[in-house]
């Protein structure tokens, strides 16, 4: 496989990344989209979405991903011909996407917690 063909697969992860950051955006967004509407219009209530359970199921997705490269790796290390060196390489580049992402939207809200603690009241 060419280097350009594992860069199209970066590209596929990187739009699943943004999609992952517009999942939190919205997931943060959505306790305060049911006050404003009447109550009693017949809508089934919205099931709120809690910050804290959206970053665990993501870290837990994150752990996911490493644990099946680091397998994936495991097992073609030992000679296990049902895995092949793309299969592997692709397994631990989504790996790594994954995890700089994580990384990424861990220093975003470090910065943001530095500036609230930082304003003046």
């Amino acid at each position: 496989m060419s280097i350009g063909g594992i860069g199209g697969i970066g590209g596929i992860d990187s739009s699943r990344i943004q999609a992952m950051m517009e999942q939190l955006k919205a997931a943060a967004a959505k306790p305060a989209a049911p006050s404003l509407a009447p109550a009693g219009l017949g809508e089934k209530p919205v099931a709120k979405l809690d910050f804290a359970d959206a970053l665990h199921s993501t870290l837990q997705e994150v752990s996911n991903k490493s644990q099946v490269a680091a397998d994936l790796g495991k097992r073609f290390a030992m000679g296990d011909d049902t895995v092949s060196l793309s299969d592997t390489m692709i397994a631990m580049q989504k790996s790594s996407i994954a995890f700089q992402a994580t990384v990424q939207v861990r220093n975003k809200l470090v910065s943001a917690y530095h500036d609230i603690m930082n304003m003046q009241v």
